[in-house]
């Protein structure tokens, strides 16, 4: 077969590569879906794409988001994240059909590529049945997204008869879901397990949930230290052998120091949402702590059903808090800082290298080097903030918003070229969506459930685990 080469010519390169750094003006030579070469000038047979002016850089990973939700956009706008946990995780995930995660993961997936996201950690917790498990992964492949599909344990139903009546039915079902749809590594989705949170399953479910994971090689992603007042779990996984680099821990707000010495001793990885910690008061986003560790910190969108689906937000946010809680101290002493404590570039760290390292994919993206896939955005265009574009991290972090990222190439396919996503009736889409979304709360409402609903003493009820599927 013919070889199917793209070059990519002109545009300022920020590479994330530490060997080359960011080239003012340079061609980028992709063959077969993966970067041949990355040169100032390159002449060669294949189809050239003028990016002088643009941006070119890695294509973004989000290492965390409850894909699923997509069409519950902004519906969380108000609540705490106990309120979340009863209105969503209780109250609207019994009410999804498989066909509503197949369509709140392709349309989800859609949204992160639109927004220079090529690669996604989809934590699924709403494999109410087999189906359901089905529809999530063929959202993700049918969107053309890179992901890890992360199979969740979590129940969500355990008032009703739920589809799994046991925790081994669960783990017989991620063997099945291996078997059908993970044969091999090379494809552009791979497996991975997002914990149920060991507040509320016996210890031992987690560990099995661990166990069975490792059995297939997949990463594992889980929600750690979200809950003041309540047990983090790392020092029993920890003296259970069950801590590793194969982790990524999410959120981590309450961990004590002991924590967080003890993830850092096993290689483990952290995500942090800014944009949904900061709003559902769930304590400070964790760079000081990380940094203090030398864990490299990593971003994610988290849940759409509350905030933004783009990581240029998370990016800005992040960095603003990371400063001003490096000078708070400086500032109510009455001084002003000198110089700022994290650049623009450092920034751009969370969301490519360190973050293909955290899900395992560091041999394959995360930089724009020879060999890697070719997983790149372009960044630019008639916006008004894309002009001058004097500093081009400085421009990607604090000027750019997803309509101003002109093309997303995933494996060297494009996904969305001149502002646009190939392929997609995005009208019939949204119209999906917004019907969806109405007969989910249909449904809810006909259970005659009021969102969010949380109880009375609703952090007490958890603790007790009156609500515990186990």
């Amino acid at each position: 077969m013919p070889l199917q080469r793209t070059l990519l010519r002109g545009g300022t390169v920020i590479t994330m590569d530490p060997g080359h750094g960011t080239l003012p003006s340079a061609d980028i030579l992709i063959e077969d879906g993966r970067i041949l070469q990355v040169a100032p000038h390159i002449e060669a047979d294949a189809e050239i794409v003028d990016v002088s002016g643009h941006i070119v850089m890695p294509g973004m990973i989000d290492t965390h988001r409850h894909t699923w939700q997509t069409q519950l956009r902004s519906l969380c706008a108000d609540w705490t994240l106990i309120d979340y946990i009863f209105g969503v995780r209780l109250g609207v995930s019994p009410a999804y059909s498989a066909e509503d995660v197949y369509l709140g993961n392709r349309l989800g997936s859609l949204d992160a590529i639109n927004a220079g996201v090529t690669t996604l950690l989809d934590f699924s917790h709403c494999n109410n049945s087999p189906e359901h498990a089905d529809a999530a992964v063929t959202g993700l492949r049918d969107a053309g997204i890179r992901a890890v599909f992360g199979y969740g344990f979590y129940e969500s139903n355990p008032a009703a008869p739920p589809h799994f009546s046991t925790h081994d039915e669960r783990l017989a079902d991620l063997s099945r879901v291996a078997g059908e749809w993970f044969p091999s590594r090379d494809s552009l989705l791979t497996l991975g397990v997002a914990l149920t949170e060991p507040e509320i399953v016996p210890f031992e479910s987690v560990s099995a949930e661990i166990l069975a994971a490792r059995e297939y090689d997949a990463l594992i992603v889980t929600h750690t230290g979200c809950v003041w007042g309540a047990p983090t779990g790392i020092a029993d996984l920890a003296a259970a052998g069950l801590l590793g680099p194969d982790q990524v821990h999410v959120h981590c707000n309450t961990l004590s120091d002991d924590d967080w010495r003890l993830l850092a001793h096993h290689g483990a990885k952290v995500s942090i949402s800014p944009e949904t910690e900061l709003n559902m008061g769930m304590g400070r986003p964790v760079f000081g702590a990380v940094e203090r560790f030398g864990i490299k910190p990593t971003l994610s969108c988290d849940i759409t059903s509350f905030n933004s689906g783009d990581l240029f937000t998370q990016m800005r946010l992040g960095l603003g808090f990371h400063r001003w809680a490096e000078t708070e101290d400086m500032n109510l002493r009455g001084v002003s800082p000198e110089q700022v404590t994290l650049s623009a570039d450092a920034a751009l760290e969370w969301t490519t290298v360190n973050a293909a390292d955290a899900v395992g994919l560091a041999d394959r993206v995360g930089r724009i080097s020879a060999g890697l896939d070719a997983d790149i955005i372009v960044i630019g265009g008639p916006g008004t903030s894309q002009h001058p574009q004097l500093n081009p991290a400085g421009t990607v972090v604090f000027q750019t918003s997803p309509q101003d990222v002109r093309h997303v190439l995933i494996a060297g396919r494009f996904v969305k070229r001149d502002g646009a996503l190939v392929g997609v009736d995005l009208p019939q889409l949204l119209g999906a969506a917004d019907a969806s979304a109405t007969s989910i709360l249909e449904r809810v409402a006909k259970e005659g459930r009021r969102l969010p609903g949380t109880p009375p003493q609703g952090w007490q009820l958890l603790a007790s685990h009156i609500i515990s599927p186990a």
